[in-house]
């Protein structure tokens, strides 16, 4: 069928889809894996994990012998020994992760290791590296999440009661505390890591098996895989694996986006009350940068840049979003241009949350001017209302008669105004503890 076939061992094509005799331009290879090997660098002990567990279950399934499996996954760790050292190097003739590993394999094993890539394809390959990178990622960022949520929450119990006004309309409204305004970001977190956990509980189903979007006549065990790699299920219908694709990315980026949003919030506070115009706050020097013309600077840089990595998080989430809504059921190569967009989500989000954690350890009130902000009695306007209506006079009425006098208010001990409001959540009423508890089940979780 095949003609005459010799025993000479055959040498291995630098691609998996190589054709014999057809010789791809350069300038096709170029622009395919532009900018792509940095990617699959990362991927790479991701991709050796999924392809140890594609061996195995091929053993077990027979069409393996156990010898060759062991072979294979002992040849595999050897790669991913040689990749932390620096010694497995991507070549850019080899076009991605997926055909240096197995050109690894054939190199060392011979026909052994052309045996590893049957009953798969590199779409069900890249899509199970993705998800593992992914999942230990998310677990990674929200890890962080929460580190960060306890840096707030000791930064808000060591300065609770200090007095801060509340904006609204970017003028005073009402007495506030560094307490309330740290603890809001805690509380925040803590929400943003429920997106984190959905995402984790998305992306934590098997891919591999689904082969390139129509599965395979080989007799897979798709369930071993994906209890092997530690998935919490299998992805069933194969085609599906591949829809997925960009859409998971997508969710993601979503979640990460949350962070980065209750991220950027601080950022901006931060930039604003820490500018000479307020001065809220005190950085220390060491967390600033400089001007080349202005000797005097110094600029709370990394909070602008912050500011800015929201803005970028979101264009990555529409990178993904949109790429393959209007794609045939199926893989396209469109597809693959989804990889770094999240990769860069990833490190962004994580950067963040390490630099605000950073920042927060040289971070303190200023409080002689965050008290000389209540010298403007007007601030206490509504509370002042609120007190007429405890003494039985009808909120409207008592609104219309502090707006009317606003002149002749009286300055009221600005501890002691945040102190007395005591419902859940006020300033007198923080609840603290609670973020504490929640930090801690979390982490078990």
């Amino acid at each position: 069928m095949f003609g005459s076939m010799s025993n000479a061992p055959e040498k291995q094509n630098n691609k998996l889809w190589q054709k014999a005799g057809v010789a791809t331009r350069p300038e096709v290879t170029a622009y395919m894996i532009s900018k792509n090997l940095e990617a699959d660098n990362a991927l790479l002990p991701y991709d050796v994990l999924g392809s140890k567990a594609h061996a195995q279950m091929l053993a077990g399934v027979g069409l393996l012998t156990d010898e060759e499996a062991n072979n294979i996954v002992k040849t595999l760790d050897e790669a991913l020994v040689a990749h932390a050292s620096g010694a497995f190097i991507l070549q850019q003739e080899n076009e991605d992760v997926h055909t240096e590993i197995e050109k690894f394999l054939v190199d060392r094993l011979g026909d052994v290791g052309k045996k590893v890539h049957v009953g798969r394809s590199r779409n069900d390959q890249v899509l199970t590296a993705m998800r593992l990178y992914t999942l230990d990622h998310l677990k990674q960022a929200r890890a962080l999440a929460l580190n960060t949520a306890e840096a707030l929450l000791n930064f808000a119990k060591q300065y609770e009661f200090i007095p801060m006004p509340g904006f609204t309309h970017m003028q005073h409204a009402m007495p506030s505390s560094v307490g309330q305004w740290a603890g809001c970001f805690v509380e925040s977190l803590l929400n943003d890591c429920v997106a984190l956990d959905a995402a984790i509980n998305l992306n934590n189903q098997s891919p591999l098996g689904s082969a390139a979007g129509f599965g395979t006549a080989m007799p897979l065990d798709r369930e071993m895989t994906a209890e092997k790699l530690g998935f919490a299920k299998v992805q069933v219908n194969a085609l599906y694996c591949q829809l997925s694709r960009g859409k998971f990315e997508a969710f993601t980026i979503h979640a990460l986006s949350q962070v980065m949003l209750t991220l950027g919030k601080l950022a901006n506070d931060l930039v604003i009350f820490c500018s000479q115009e307020f001065s809220f706050f005190k950085v220390d020097p060491s967390l600033t940068t400089g001007s080349s013309i202005m000797p005097q600077k110094r600029n709370l840089d990394i909070m602008e840049v912050l500011r800015a990595n929201v803005t970028v998080i979101q264009s990555l989430q529409m990178q993904c979003q949109t790429v393959g809504m209007n794609l045939i059921s199926g893989y396209n190569k469109d597809l693959k241009v989804t990889k770094k967009p999240l990769m860069d989500a990833f490190d962004i989000t994580q950067s963040s949350l390490e630099i605000v954690q950073l920042l927060l350890t040289g971070l303190q009130p200023n409080e002689e001017k965050l008290l000389a902000a209540f010298d403007d009695v007007e601030i206490y306007a509504a509370d002042i209302a609120n007190d007429m209506v405890k003494g039985g006079v009808p909120f409207r009425d008592a609104y219309r008669k502090v707006g009317e006098a606003l002149k002749t208010l009286e300055k009221q001990d600005p501890v002691a105004n945040i102190k007395a409001k005591t419902h859940l959540g006020s300033t007198g009423n923080l609840a603290l503890d609670r973020y504490g508890a929640q930090i801690k089940m979390l982490r078990k979780g």
